[in-house]
């Protein structure tokens, strides 16, 4: 319902607001991504209506369903926050405005071919699989170095600009919190290393964004907390 979904927004902000302010920041710098996985494009158009940031989409083929370039719900960016395979690049690159997953250099240099085709960047971020978790996507964290630095190298129409992460389930607060900060960690370290910012991260979903808002992320990826639960 309309209602549901604008209440739920209020709410997510509000949240938002009280976690970065915690942290000693503004709530301006945290992007909320609503997350549209088996949405209707009603209950995307009124999450857009009601201000979030950004749609994200897990699955390209379900995005290409819903994309119409005309419609008010494409009005925001979108954002691929799901595993993108490199047969299914092309599609990507000409819906989404920013890919949450990179997790190998063939899949940049893919990205780039299509920035040198189409002649216009994109921007990605490096998926992290800060917990080690094997039923996740993501590299390992000493892998990062190597692939950020091949990727600045050899993509140079990529803006790599941060770090996303999804963390393994059943984690306590402390343990929540603990994996973000190590993937913030990270992220100082690769600054100081590269001698660049990487000013995203992108960490925190509808069941720990809060802690992840505390621990320095600048985008929350929100589905159910949005859209209630999924029942398909």
């Amino acid at each position: 319902m309309v209602t549901d979904i604008y209440g739920n927004i209020l709410m997510i902000r509000e949240k938002i607001a009280q976690a970065a302010h915690r942290s000693g920041r503004s709530e301006k710098v945290v992007k909320l991504v609503a997350v549209s996985k088996t949405r209707s494009v009603e209950e995307m158009e009124e999450a857009v209506r009601y201000g979030v940031d950004a749609i994200g989409e897990n699955r390209v083929q379900e995005a290409v369903s819903k994309w119409d370039p005309s419609a008010p719900r494409s009005q925001v960016p979108w954002h691929l926050v799901g595993h993108l395979q490199k047969n299914k690049a092309r599609k990507a690159f000409d819906i989404f405005s920013c890919v949450h997953s990179i997790d190998s250099l063939q899949l940049a240099e893919a990205l780039q071919m299509l920035c040198n085709e189409k002649d216009r960047d994109l921007e990605i971020l490096i998926q992290v699989n800060i917990g080690c978790d094997p039923g996740k996507f993501g590299i390992p964290v000493e892998e990062v170095p190597g692939l950020v630095e091949a990727v600045i190298r050899k993509c140079t129409m990529l803006d790599v600009s941060g770090f996303m992460t999804v963390l393994p389930l059943g984690l306590d607060e402390k343990s929540t919190r603990s994996f973000f900060a190590a993937t913030r960690d990270l992220r100082d370290a690769m600054e100081v290393r590269f001698g660049r910012r990487f000013p995203c991260l992108s960490m925190g979903m509808s069941g720990d964004f809060v802690q992840a808002v505390m621990e320095g992320s600048t985008m929350v990826r929100i589905g159910s907390a949005i859209f209630g639960p999924r029942y398909h």
